[in-house]
């Protein structure tokens, strides 16, 4: 399989999905709940995935696609992941921080990564080996070595109230160290921001395969590190929480998440 036109191919359908939130976004529409508080879906959610379905399926007929919106269609050792839309409770209240989510994984293992964040204008992608790039200028982490000069980043489950994994008390934890932190609201975008250099690390809890795909391979190919919190393999498919850092401060972050 051709990486590259993978990669096309998430490339236009990204940019196809961004353009039509763009112009859904800051109008009227209507929204749903699923279960969860504050987990919120829009008619957009589902127009940007089934039209990102239709263009993948029309240049590539029997490949996999695993989507936020409609879950696990077909069998195939090549498998997209899709967030039609992270970031919905924003998009829903006009807030511009959002995007659309592309990942492309052969057999397991990730290969494409595309976020773009259409307000922003904002188009990120990342190859397996051949590096991370936004707006077609190259990506690379930070050299922030210490958590004293650290700008980090996290997220929230949609059940923050029921505290799993403890997710409350690691935010309260690091938040009593007086490390600067932001929680933005996409989490793709969190992640592409590590790629950037624009945080130095993130983590967050219960994020589902759409929400971490293209960040991961964003955040390698910039020369970072992806784990779960512990410091073992982050498995996009099956892995509970996730740490992203530039690398010189992964083992500082799993220290200090372990406290909470």
């Amino acid at each position: 399989m051709n990486t590259s036109e993978l990669t096309f191919i998430a490339v236009q359908a990204a940019l196809k999905a961004g353009e039509l939130l763009e112009k859904g976004f800051g109008t009227s529409f209507k929204i749903s709940s699923k279960p969860g508080r504050q987990n919120l879906v829009t008619e957009y959610d589902k127009a940007s995935e089934k039209m990102i379905k239709a263009m993948i399926l029309d240049a590539f007929p029997s490949h996999a696609i695993l989507a936020e919106e409609s879950g696990s269609e077909g069998k195939n050792t090549v498998q997209w992941i899709v967030d039609p839309l992270d970031g919905t409770v924003n998009f829903a209240h006009s807030i511009p921080i959002f995007s659309v989510s592309i990942g492309v994984a052969v057999e397991g293992k990730l290969v494409t990564g595309v976020v773009f964040a259409p307000m922003l204008n904002e188009l990120f992608i990342a190859q397996e080996g051949q590096g991370a790039y936004l707006n077609d200028v190259r990506l690379k982490v930070t050299a922030t070595d210490t958590l004293a000069a650290a700008f980090i980043a996290t997220g929230f489950p949609y059940n923050a109230d029921e505290n799993p994994l403890h997710c409350i008390d690691s935010f309260a934890h690091m938040t009593k160290l007086g490390v600067p932190t932001r929680r933005l609201g996409s989490a793709a975008i969190d992640l592409a921001y590590v790629a950037a250099g624009r945080f130095d690390a993130f983590w967050e809890v219960s994020l589902e395969p759409w929400d971490v795909a293209a960040g991961k391979l964003l955040v390698q190919e910039a020369g970072g590190k992806v784990s779960q919190y512990d410091g073992s393999e982050r498995d996009v498919f099956n892995s509970k929480t996730v740490l992203a850092s530039n690398g010189h401060l992964h083992d500082h972050m799993i220290k200090e998440l372990e406290k909470r």
